[in-house]
């Protein structure tokens, strides 16, 4: 499987926004931090997210980027093909010219791997990454704080009844 840093840090990046960004805006700068990812690097992916309709962002002070629409919305496939990567696991980038301009003797098999492999991302949304446990604790663990401070901000306050 072709899956470059490119779709990797794409994901890992929409992620830390779904978490971060239930209560405000998140700063690239943040992200960045967190996740160990260079600014500039970012700033070109979210340019691509945006165009894609995925991210918003907010300006002014307290501005930085939300998600466009839910996290349920949002698959993980959906965010790899935004930035302009494949998940393409054959050799000839499913051109099917890979033996002297036709398939090899292998094509088929490894187009179907390739299809596996999206239609798995295609099933999963960053909604059901946040739910996850694992997700949790290495979020909680990046940004330095105690599982409670996260808790709380997380919260939505609650309704007012007449």
């Amino acid at each position: 499987m072709r899956l470059t840093t490119k779709g990797r840090y794409a994901v890992t990046a929409m992620l830390d926004l779904a978490y971060h960004s239930q209560s405000h805006p998140v700063t690239l700068t943040d992200i960045a931090t967190r996740q160990i990812i260079s600014l500039s690097y970012l700033e070109q992916l979210f340019a691509r997210l945006r165009k894609a309709g995925m991210v918003k962002g907010v300006r002014g002070p307290g501005g930085g980027y939300t998600l466009s629409r839910s996290a349920a919305e949002i698959n993980i496939a959906d965010i790899i093909e935004a930035v302009d990567e494949t998940v393409d696991s054959t050799k000839c980038g499913g051109k099917s010219n890979c033996h002297n301009d036709q398939p090899c003797i292998t094509h088929d098999l490894w187009m179907g791997l390739s299809e596996q492999i999206r239609s798995y991302l295609k099933q999963i949304t960053l909604g059901q990454l946040l739910v996850r446990d694992a997700v949790n604790d290495a979020a909680r663990r990046q940004t330095g704080k105690p599982e409670h401070v996260i808790e709380i901000r997380n919260r939505q306050p609650a309704r007012k009844t007449a």
